[in-house]
């Protein structure tokens, strides 16, 4: 089947450890979908049934969040943003087939659409990113809209575009001379470095939102009334309850660490199982990185490895942000 790529050639970069990301890219985001919610109550709807403060997001802004089951776990996390008509939701596209049949249904008691977007998504990366966007979308602040689509700021160095195939392709083909064409594994290193964190279909309904941050990236709103799961999270808070969270890892590795994966914490002498990798990313030296969800109380200089390589030898590194409370 065609697509809006097919023009062009998206491939994985060849980028050992110690080199500069490309100052400007295009990257063709594959592993990611697109969900929108069309009528007039959809706000109404999705205020309760996810993590986040769907009432008070404005045109201009676009937020994080988790859809959770009536335990608290996480069926998915989002990026949510004014989106045409209504609203956008970015989220990893294997999760699509079971969380979007559960935040359906109870919709028919309400009047929003909700389905899957036929929009092309398309990343742009680098230093020269928001200087592109300036130039080839215009407008103004953090999420800009246009009669074709959407674009979003992810951060300093990233940009996502939801528009129709046809301005995508046009967009991408402009800019293919002046920019490095990449598949989304340079999405995945961006959020890696960033501390960002994804659902995939081995990590659905593992977590509570704490356990991977969002409370930390504004994804979680303790004020807004109830929603799917409300009670486990506002007790994670209240009374202290997690004991896990998510922090970025990095070691030598034979293949790219991926969903699921167990990575492996010493104690004394032996290995226990420290946690689940929630994404990784390779470099071509075989110098990695990953997203780990990991108890919060490791002591300082604790080593890790991947249990299904022994000799490999992983730690910590710092996230670009707070998980302090008052921060």
């Amino acid at each position: 089947m065609s697509t809006w790529s097919d023009t062009l050639q998206f491939d994985t970069l060849s980028l050992s450890a110690d080199a500069p990301l490309p100052s400007l890219a295009l990257v063709n985001l594959t592993h990611w979908g697109l969900v929108t919610l069309v009528g007039q109550d959809s706000i109404s709807y999705l205020q309760g049934q996810v993590t986040c403060d769907v009432v008070s997001l404005h045109a201009g802004q676009s937020t994080l969040g988790a859809h959770c089951d009536a335990k608290g776990k996480m069926r998915t996390i989002f990026r949510l943003f004014h989106h045409r008509d209504g609203l956008g939701w970015l989220q990893r596209k294997s999760v699509m087939d079971s969380q979007l049949p559960e935040l359906k249904k109870y919709a028919i008691f309400s009047k929003t659409t909700i389905e899957a977007s036929t929009d092309a998504l398309l990343g742009l990366t680098g230093e020269q990113a928001q200087a592109t966007i300036d130039t080839v979308w215009g407008g103004e602040g953090d999420v800009r809209a246009s009669e074709h689509g959407t674009a979003v700021k992810i951060d300093e160095q990233r940009w996502l575009i939801a528009a129709d195939s046809d301005t995508v392709r046009h967009l991408a083909e402009k800019l293919a001379a002046s920019a490095v064409l990449s598949d989304d594994t340079l999405w995945d290193l961006y959020d890696i470095r960033q501390g960002c964190p994804r659902i995939d279909t081995d990590t659905e309904l593992e977590f509570i939102p704490q356990s991977m941050n969002l409370q930390a990236l504004g994804g979680i709103s303790f004020k807004k009334g109830c929603y799917t799961g409300q009670e486990t999270v506002a007790r994670a808070k209240w009374r202290g309850i997690n004991k896990r969270a998510m922090y970025i890892v990095s070691g030598q590795a034979e293949r790219c660490p991926k969903a699921g994966d167990v990575l492996e914490r010493s104690v004394g002498d032996n290995w226990r199982k420290g946690g689940t990798i929630i994404a990784g990313y390779q470099f071509s030296d075989q110098q990695s990185l990953a997203l780990v969800v990991l108890p919060n109380d490791l002591e300082e200089g604790t080593a890790f490895r991947l249990a299904d390589e022994p000799e490999s030898r992983w730690q910590q590194l710092p996230l670009p942000y707070s998980l302090e409370e008052d921060a």
